[in-house]
């Protein structure tokens, strides 16, 4: 058991959600799951998610319902919207 634990904590970055956040950006709005979410998109900024549709938003790990109800809101409150229109970023 110790032996699964040391190796878990040896982990990529990427793979691990216990690891600790860069930044602070909407800690007490969002869980530490979708934060490290948007950090792993680099999206560090109102402005950077406001590039973002609601849809793509959605796709990223810890996001639901209840989390996405949150973030518009608060969006909302700093004169903030979601794109409408998907795009493939990808292809940008």
């Amino acid at each position: 058991m110790i032996n699964l634990i040391l190796m878990a904590q040896t982990l990529h970055p990427d793979y691990s959600f216990n690891q600790a956040l860069k930044n602070d950006f909407l800690k007490g709005i969002l869980t530490s799951r979708a934060r490290w979410s948007l950090e792993m998109e680099k999206i560090n900024s109102l402005d950077q998610l406001a590039d973002y549709s609601e849809k793509e938003i959605m796709q990223f790990q810890g996001f639901g319902k209840k989390m996405m109800t949150k973030l518009k809101q608060y969006m909302k409150e700093n004169n903030r919207s979601f794109n409408s229109q998907i795009v493939n970023k990808n292809y940008e």
